[in-house]
């Protein structure tokens, strides 16, 4: 495997994770800011109004794109297999 490949196999496998990762981080994201922006208004800070929400929007996220995910990690990993498992070519210089 040559350096040429296997930084554009390292560079997929960071687009992968960042595309793959991004839908549970986003939805923390935003029900933590509305979580916090609640909190402040009501003057509550108890640490479970945060932490519930999250969780259950998290498990709604698996439930609707864990598929998509699941189909996303596959391709990259028999792409990232069959790059590895192809013969080298050797330059004749």
């Amino acid at each position: 495997m040559s350096t040429d490949s296997l930084l554009d196999l390292w560079r997929n496998a960071l687009a992968t994770m960042a595309a793959v990762s991004a839908p549970f981080l986003l939805t923390a994201l935003a029900v933590g800011l509305v979580i916090s922006i609640i909190q402040t208004a009501t003057q509550l800070q108890e640490a479970v109004l945060a932490f519930v929400p999250k969780l259950a929007l998290t498990l709604i996220v698996v439930a609707l794109s864990g598929h998509w995910c699941l189909d996303k990690l596959s391709t990259f990993t028999t792409a990232a297999f069959t790059a590895h498992s192809e013969p080298r070519v050797i330059d004749p210089q």
